[in-house]
């Protein structure tokens, strides 16, 4: 039995027909795009042929051989476009009707005129095979019986109700037919999404060689789990980010998409909007329920530890400390917040999070105050950056969502955990603190099992704990003066040199200052009763052995010129002993290899502990 495919399809979708919901022949398929994936169809109404462009999100159609050369497809969701002066088809939703079948009718381009400058494509059967997605399609039996099947039916997308225009946004002129975000790519022409703003971003000011600017971005959400951002420069700054907020729902349209920034964007999604002087951004009037407040997609903190430095990623965890908010000079010579807290969970780790700015006086403050009343409130951190300068951690950015106490189930299962048993479950950090009750779990080791077992010869660092006495440091270079400018959210400390008689240069920055930083770079030997080794201890670790900031010391043995009370200093730390929490990996230092090994923690002997740490040995031994 013949397949029909439905008459004059590619000539009504040519004139703008995009409601009906044809069944085509799919003739030919090509992977093109160096740095996307996208798949061109050429598409047949048995009678006329014309491109088409995959949208992305059906690429898996192609890949799992779903859709092959000489596949009846049902087109669901499309638009036709102009592009580079011809129109083409973008498909954004289709089903297979039938995976395989010969080449129906004689098709020709629509756009070719004349009898002789017509050229019926090439039969199926006599085409070289064509490889796509990584399989492999030759020819087809040319006696294969075909049979037809009845074309699945699917609502089709509403067009938008007519909203009234609200204060300085626009209305729009006439309704574009309303997409969903996955959907959304440059080929199209008009479009329209609904979505909830779920993030929006400050105004950030910038220089360039093209001048001074402003810009400031805003994350949509819609009810299928589709996520983008939308950016906003110069003068549509102005029209837009007063009617902007958080959480409402708006109706988006004439927007110019672009590839995303990978670098700045963490939304999975390949494109975003960037909002220009036409486009219209109109605020929904009643409340949308199928569109979430918010999407997250949580990561246990013992998975951080694997995580790319830089990476943004979701977590939930257990506020158990917060230390106070402290004033960080920037690059560009202002003042801002930063604050340290830590977090956990049922992963059996822990985790530094670094609070930024304006995060420090407004969740910040109120987490202090919860802690310091008993409370242990559950956090939510949205779009945190994860750090790996000394150990791993989490820092806030300008996208970065906080939400204390979420009416959430992971947020409801955490605190029963947590009041149940976590409260007092030993938990080992993945920062540079160590918990309090980490110690359980570290892993001990003697200072000659560091060579003997080639530890830190391996892709990533070892982590372990010594036991160990100083037995030397460096007196001549303990510090060195240090950049105090921020670059993002962490402090520059790059070394600096002197610029004239008071000022400090810094080459990273470019920029000079009265004052710089003082930060150790600590070079000690430590021993047991099995070896010696060297360490290096820096800024808070060298604070935590000596017991006084790389500023002091260094005032007092060089500006002071105190040597006695300076050698009294170094003197008392000679011979104390201490649990080292080290961290050993093998880096490249000219044309050679050699083994690092960094002080993160160091914390005095507490006996008690140890005493219990040796019966808890000897009862695994005597069992």
């Amino acid at each position: 039995m013949p397949v029909n495919l439905t008459p004059n399809a590619i000539a009504s979708i040519e004139s703008g027909d995009v409601n009906a919901k044809p069944l085509v022949q799919v003739l030919d398929i090509k992977l093109i795009g160096s740095t996307q994936e996208r798949y061109r169809l050429l598409l047949s109404d048995s009678v006329s042929t014309q491109h088409a462009m995959l949208a992305t999100q059906l690429n898996d159609r192609v890949k799992s051989g779903r859709v092959t050369k000489g596949s009846v497809v049902q087109l669901i969701d499309y638009i036709c476009s102009p592009v580079q002066n011809r129109k083409i088809i973008v498909v954004l939703n289709m089903e297979t009707i039938i995976p395989d079948c010969e080449i129906i009718g004689n098709p020709k381009s629509l756009t070719e005129s004349g009898s002789a400058a017509e050229k019926p494509l090439p039969n199926k059967n006599l085409e070289h095979p064509t490889r796509v997605g990584g399989n492999h399609f030759g020819a087809q039996n040319p006696g294969k019986n075909v049979q037809s099947f009845p074309p699945t039916v699917q609502p089709p997308y509403q067009p938008p109700p007519n909203y009234r225009n609200h204060g300085p946004i626009l209305k729009n002129d006439a309704p574009a037919r309303i997409i969903p975000i996955a959907a959304l790519n440059p080929y199209q022409g008009r479009w329209a999404i609904k979505a909830r703003v779920t993030a929006k971003g400050d105004i950030r000011r910038y220089n360039n060689a093209r001048g001074d600017g402003k810009v400031f971005s805003f994350d949509l959400l819609d009810s299928d789990g589709g996520e983008i951002r939308a950016t906003c420069f110069n003068a549509v700054v102005d029209r837009f980010y007063d009617a902007i907020e958080a959480g409402k729902v708006y109706l988006i349209s004439k927007g110019s998409l672009k590839p995303a920034q990978k670098n700045y964007n963490h939304l999975k999604n390949e494109w975003e909007i960037f909002l220009e002087t036409s486009s219209t951004v109109e605020l929904c009037p009643e409340e949308d329920d199928s569109i979430p407040k918010q999407q997250f997609s949580f990561r246990p903190i013992s998975e951080i530890e694997s995580a790319d430095n830089n990476s943004i990623l979701d977590i939930i965890g257990v506020v158990i400390s917060v230390n106070p908010s402290v004033p960080i000079l920037r690059k560009n010579g202002m003042e801002t917040q930063r604050r340290i807290l830590n977090l956990k969970d049922g992963s059996g780790r822990s985790v530094e999070l670094t609070l930024w700015g304006e995060f420090c006086n407004r969740e910040g403050q109120k987490l202090e105050e919860m802690i310091n009343s008993g409370g242990f409130p559950v956090l939510v951190v949205k779009s945190g950056k994860v750090n790996d300068f000394t150990g791993k951690s989490i820092g806030t950015i300008s996208a970065t969502q906080l939400f204390i106490n979420p009416d959430l189930p992971e947020a409801s299962g955490l605190r029963n955990w947590f009041d149940r048993e976590g409260k007092n479950a030993a938990s080992v950090s993945i920062s540079r603190e160590i918990m309090a009750g980490g110690s359980k779990n570290e892993i001990r080791k003697t200072v000659s099992q560091i060579k003997d077992e080639g530890l830190g010869r391996s892709d990533k660092p070892d982590w372990i704990t010594v036991k160990a006495t100083i037995s030397f440091i460096k007196t001549d270079t303990f510090c060195y003066m240090a950049c105090p400018l921020m670059i993002g959210d962490r402090q520059c400390n790059k070394k600096v040199t002197k610029s004239g008689n008071t000022r400090w240069l810094c080459d990273r920055c470019n920029q000079e200052f009265e004052e710089c930083d003082y930060r150790y770079l600590l070079q000690a030997q430590i021993q047991d009763h099995s070896g010696l080794t060297w360490v290096t201890a820096f800024q808070e670790t060298g604070e935590e052995i000596l017991g006084c900031s790389a500023k002091e010391l260094y005032l007092l043995k060089y500006e002071e010129q105190d040597d006695e009370k300076f050698g009294g200093i170094i003197r008392s730390r000679l011979f104390s002993q201490y649990l080292f929490r080290l961290k050993i990996k093998e880096e490249l230092y000219g044309d050679e290899q050699r083994v690092k090994i960094t002080v993160v923690k160091a914390d005095s002997v507490s006996y008690s502990s140890e005493s219990r740490y040796t019966l808890d040995l000897i009862s695994k031994f005597t069992k």
